[in-house]
C-alpha cells in the first residue's frame, strides 16, 4: 500500500512539473537558487528548455548553474561534462539575445570555467572571449556588478600568466591584451559598490590588493567579506579560503 501511495505521488509531481509552462519553470528555478538549491534549479532550467528551447532565461540560468554546480564536481571529466553544457547554453542564448546583459555575463563565466581546465593555448584563447564578453555585459548594464567581478578576475589573471601561456598568446594571437592590477581593483570595488554580498569579489578584491603589496587594504576588505552572510552554497568555501589568506598577510 505505501509502495503504491508512493507511485501515485511521483507520478502527480510529473503530472504537475509537465504542466507548467516554461515561464513557471524558470520562476521555480530562480526561487531554487536564491535558496541555494542549485542543482533543483538547474533541473528546473532544464524543464524549461525542454518546453521552450529558446527561452533565453532558461538557457542563462542553465548555462550560469552548470558553470557553478560543475565547479563543485570531484573529477575533472565531470567537470568537462558540466562547462560544456554552460558554454552551449549560453552560446545559444547570447545568440537569441545579444544585447543581453545576463547572456553575455553567463557566456563570460562559462569560457572562465572552461579556461580553468584547459591547456595554455585553450586558456589563452578562452581569455579573449571571458574580456569580450565581460565588457559587453558591461555595457549592456553597468550595474551589472558581476560582470564587473569577472571583467577584475580577468585583468588580474592576465597579469599572472606564466611563460607557457604568454608564449602561446604570442603564438596564436600575437599576445593577448594587457591586464592591468589596477584596473582589476577599479572594477572588484565596482562590483562591491553594487552588490556587496559577493562574497567571492571580496576574496578577489583582497588577492589583488595584497598583489600590489597593500596588506593593511587586503586584510580589511578580507575581514569584510567574512561578515557577509551566505548566499551559494559555495560561500562557507570561500570564506575558509579568505581566513587562510587573512593569516597569510
Amino acid at each position: 500500500m505505501r509502495n503504491i501511495t508512493m507511485i501515485t505521488c511521483l507520478i502527480l509531481l510529473s503530472i504537475s512539473s509537465f504542466a507548467q509552462s516554461a515561464k513557471e519553470l524558470v520562476q521555480q528555478g530562480n526561487k531554487a537558487m536564491k535558496a541555494m538549491k542549485e542543482t533543483e534549479a538547474l533541473d528546473f532550467y532544464k524543464k524549461a528548455i525542454a518546453k521552450e528551447g529558446n527561452n533565453v532565461g532558461a538557457l542563462c540560468g542553465a548555462s550560469f548553474m552548470s558553470s557553478r554546480v560543475g565547479n563543485r564536481q570531484s573529477s575533472s571529466s565531470m567537470k568537462k561534462k558540466y562547462f560544456k553544457e554552460a558554454k552551449a547554453y549560453a552560446i545559444k542564448a547570447v545568440k537569441l539575445a545579444p544585447t543581453s546583459s545576463t547572456a553575455n555575463y553567463v557566456t563570460a563565466v562559462a569560457m572562465g570555467r572552461m579556461a580553468l581546465i584547459s591547456g595554455s593555448k585553450e586558456k589563452v584563447a578562452a581569455s579573449r572571449d571571458i574580456k569580450k564578453y565581460a565588457e559587453k555585459a558591461i555595457k549592456l548594464n553597468p550595474k551589472n556588478a558581476k560582470a564587473h567581478s569577472v571583467l577584475g578576475t580577468w585583468h588580474k589573471a592576465v597579469t599572472n600568466l606564466n611563460f607557457a601561456e604568454k608564449a602561446a598568446a604570442n603564438m596564436l594571437f600575437g599576445g593577448i591584451p594587457d591586464g592591468d592590477i589596477k584596473t582589476a581593483i577599479k572594477h572588484f570595488e565596482k562590483c562591491k559598490q553594487l552588490d556587496p554580498t559577493y562574497i567571492h569579489n571580496y576574496l578577489e578584491l583582497g588577492k589583488a590588493y595584497k598583489q600590489t603589496g597593500n596588506k593593511a587594504k587586503a586584510k580589511s576588505i578580507l575581514q569584510a567579506g567574512l561578515k557577509q552572510k551566505n548566499n551559494t552554497p559555495d560561500d562557507e568555501k570561500i570564506k575558509a579560503e579568505i581566513k587562510k589568506l587573512i593569516n597569510k598577510l
